[in-house]
């Protein structure tokens, strides 16, 4: 409930506080502001990122992975590894950076996908299994290609709203903002 004293607050989308506030000082009397200026500029960013990113993965869940046999775990699996590029190969730990999902979770993905023969483990020479890598088997690969361009072509529709230069300048200020959370993934 606002104070009848108070002024009512703007929501302030301004830039970053290194830029200087956008927003005026509520009154001393104000109870809700104790005198200073509350420029609410992260919440609508973090709001909009967080409501983008449920209505994203609901458009992505319903690209229908299941009439390939995949379900949508696999189809990541394969699509990762088709990002990565020939030979379509990823060590584990690369491969586990990637995906964002827990290690056991790859594993199984990946337990499950070798028995159908979509992908296939390959140690190094020496047979060090610390440095195993993950691969696309050619049913692997044709599974990706006749996937993967449906997936784009699903993914463009998305973002059609932006331009090529703004799809851009999203791309790297997103990739900015994980870089400076810690997440260094190759995607």
């Amino acid at each position: 409930m606002r104070h009848e004293r108070c002024p009512p607050r703007r929501n302030c989308a301004s830039p970053p506080p290194s830029a200087g506030p956008r927003c005026t000082t509520p009154p001393a009397g104000c109870p809700t502001g104790r005198g200073r200026c509350l420029d609410t500029w992260p919440a609508g960013i973090v709001g909009r990122v967080q409501r983008l990113s449920r209505t994203l993965e609901r458009e992505l869940r319903q690209f229908d992975t299941t009439r390939h046999g995949l379900k949508a775990g696999e189809f990541d699996v394969l699509t990762t590894l088709r990002r990565s590029g020939p030979p379509y190969r990823m060590t584990a730990g690369a491969f586990l950076k990637a995906s964002m999902i827990t290690s056991g979770a790859v594993t199984r993905r990946i337990d499950r996908m070798e028995v159908r023969g979509l992908v296939e483990r390959v140690c190094p020479q020496g047979g060090d299994r610390r440095s195993v890598q993950i691969q696309l088997t050619e049913k692997g690969k044709q599974e990706a290609g006749a996937l993967f361009p449906q997936h784009l072509e699903n993914e463009v529709r998305m973002l059609s709203a932006l331009g090529r230069e703004e799809s851009d300048e999203l791309a790297r200020l997103l990739r900015k903002l994980l870089e400076s959370h810690g997440d260094t993934s190759l995607t």
